[in-house]
């Protein structure tokens, strides 16, 4: 059985998008520690830095803690749906969507951070994500 890699490029840009937000965060923690006049070992414990730093380098950090958390489902969902013929059109259509929601919710969370633009970001990332493994629960049933 050959890999649809299609099918799993949404998978490839996801994981390219955190890598994104890791520069960004670093971009911005580091001279933001700096400028606070923080050490580096202070930092061993995030919470006792983060109100000497800058929300807006605060909130780039959060982003990126937060696409090591929902996306994991998506991850799971997409090799699932890969490994046991779910890869359809459908699916595919659904991956896209998540990954670009996922995208908008990073910018929104890294720049402007508006909590209720940001939570309907995130409810529709999350709405998608119910609607793929719903499909894929009653497809293998």
């Amino acid at each position: 059985m050959e890999p649809n890699t299609e099918f799993l490029t949404p998978v490839l840009a996801l994981v390219a998008w955190t890598l994104v937000m890791w520069v960004w965060m670093y971009a911005t923690r580091i001279p933001a520690m700096q400028k606070a006049g923080i050490d580096p070992q202070d930092a061993a414990h995030v919470r006792a830095v983060a109100d000497r730093i800058p929300s807006s380098a605060q909130r780039v950090a959060d982003n990126y803690n937060h696409l090591h958390e929902a996306p994991t489902i998506f991850y799971a969902l997409m090799f699932f749906a890969a490994l046991t013929g779910g890869a359809d059109s459908a699916a595919l259509t659904l991956a896209w969507t998540y990954v670009a929601l996922r995208v908008v919710h990073s910018f929104v969370q890294s720049t402007f951070n508006k909590v209720m633009v940001r939570f309907l970001v995130f409810a529709a990332s999350t709405s998608v994500l119910m609607v793929f493994a719903g499909r894929e629960v009653l497809r293998v049933l």
